[in-house]
C-alpha cells in the first residue's frame, strides 16, 4: 500500500465488547481474537492509521453498563472515534460515514464482532457506499449456532464476501508500508 492510499485507510473495529468474553458463553477463540486485534490496531496506530469503533446498544448491551463497554485489551485512544449502533448496520441511523468522509476515507479494514451480523451486513453495506473493504478474515468471530461451529460460519462468511465485496487478509498480511 503507497503512502496516499495509506491516508485513505482506517480500520473499523465493530462490537468488541466485554460481554462477549463472559464465561458462562464466550465467544470463539476469544483469546486469539483479542491478540489479532491488538496486532491490527498496533500496526495502523504505529502507521498514524485512524482506528474507528462501533459500540453495539440494545437489551443486552445496555449503554454504560460493564457488558456494554469495549474490551480493556483493545482500549480506544483519545481522539479515536467511536460509534453507536443499535443494528448490525455499522451505517444505518450513525454517523459513521460521515465521520469517514471526514477524515477522506476510502479504504476500510474490517474487524471484530459478529460475523454473520454485524460484520456481513457493515461490510456489504461500505462496499455499497463505494469503500475498498478489506475483510481481516481472522480477526472476526461469533458462537456456535444450532447448525454450524463458530469455524464454519467465519470460514463461509470469508467465503461469500471474499468472492464479491472485500479482500480477505489475515492480520499478518496487513502492512501498511510497502
Amino acid at each position: 500500500m503507497n503512502l496516499a492510499n495509506m491516508s485513505r485507510t482506517a480500520v473499523l473495529i465493530i462490537d468488541v465488547q466485554n460481554a462477549m468474553f463472559d464465561k458462562s458463553n464466550p465467544i470463539y477463540d476469544g483469546e486469539r481474537f483479542l491478540s489479532n486485534l491488538q496486532d491490527l490496531i498496533s500496526k495502523a496506530r504505529t502507521a498514524k492509521i485512524p482506528v474507528f469503533y462501533v459500540q453495539h446498544n440494545d437489551e443486552e448491551y445496555v449503554t454504560g453498563t460493564p457488558s456494554w463497554e469495549i474490551h480493556s485489551s483493545i482500549t480506544p485512544n483519545e481522539g479515536e472515534v467511536i460509534i453507536q449502533k443499535s443494528t448490525p448496520d455499522s451505517f444505518h441511523e450513525t454517523y459513521l460515514n460521515e465521520k469517514l468522509k471526514e477524515h477522506e476515507i476510502e479504504k476500510i479494514l474490517i474487524a471484530g464482532n459478529q460475523t454473520e451480523y454485524c460484520i456481513d451486513t457493515t461490510s456489504r453495506r461500505a462496499f455499497s457506499l463505494g469503500y475498498d473493504v478489506t475483510l481481516v478474515k481472522d480477526a472476526h468471530r461469533t458462537w456456535n449456532s444450532n447448525t454450524l461451529s463458530a469455524q464454519q460460519i467465519i470460514d463461509h462468511h470469508n467465503e461469500v464476501l471474499g468472492n464479491a465485496f472485500v479482500t480477505l487478509k489475515k492480520t499478518k498480511e496487513i502492512q501498511f508500508f510497502d
